[in-house]
């Protein structure tokens, strides 16, 4: 037996973090193809005005709520296991904790969107708002810091320039949207909302090679 420890040793967490990452992927694809799909479907929207939670409502309102839902589920998975997998000092509550109060808030929305407009049409209008605003604020700043713990973890290391260029795009994009008037049509959420779910893609993608490395290392 070896008295020599690796220099870099891997956090024994492959099974939890292994099936945070496929659920996060499992996510983040239906949530992808549902969103895409009912831009070819929903012809009494425009898609290029219309934001993605004009369709949270009519035809195939309930199953996009549906797939918010199960967004928010897939991205605190991600979380979790991004936290679990990191070496100790790479691993920090701020993104774990900005990361899941996204998902409670993209939650409301969709949740939210299901009775609130019959029940208390003027609560909802303010509700949905704070909530997405909550959500795509809360979401963004977790995978900058997310990218930004990167860093710390011999092992994850080379993945912080892509996730923070990624994330940092994603954060400028927010803002543009938000506050240049040309730039608050409708494409432009969207293609943040499919910048950011595509990064939970990657993310996971990372979290699952990081998991069967783990667990190689384990049965070792």
């Amino acid at each position: 037996m070896s008295d020599t420890a690796p220099l870099h040793p891997e956090p024994l967490h492959g099974g939890a973090a292994g099936l945070a990452a496929r659920l996060a992927i499992l996510g983040a694809l239906l949530f992808l193809g549902v969103a895409g799909g009912l831009q070819l479907v929903r012809d009494d929207l425009a898609w290029q005005q219309a934001t993605l939670s004009q369709y949270l409502r009519g035809p195939y309102g309930l199953l996009l709520r549906t797939m918010y839902c199960l967004l928010a589920v897939a991205i605190v998975a991600l979380a979790m296991g991004l936290y679990v997998q990191l070496a100790p000092r790479a691993r920090s509550a701020a993104p774990v904790l900005l990361l899941c109060a996204g998902s409670l808030a993209l939650a409301g929305v969709a949740i939210g969107d299901s009775w609130l407009p019959q029940v208390a049409p003027d609560f909802h209008l303010m509700f949905h708002h704070v909530c997405a605003i909550t959500a795509f604020l809360c979401v963004v700043s977790g995978m900058v810091v997310q990218a930004w713990r990167f860093r710390l973890d011999a092992a994850w290391r080379r993945h912080f320039p892509l996730a923070a260029a990624w994330s940092g795009a994603c954060f400028v994009l927010l803002w543009v949207h938000a506050l240049w008037p040309p730039a608050g049509r409708g494409w432009v959420q969207k293609l943040l909302i499919a910048l950011i779910v595509a990064a939970m893609l990657l993310a996971g993608a990372w979290l699952h090679q990081a998991a069967r490395r783990a667990d190689g290392g384990a049965g070792r």
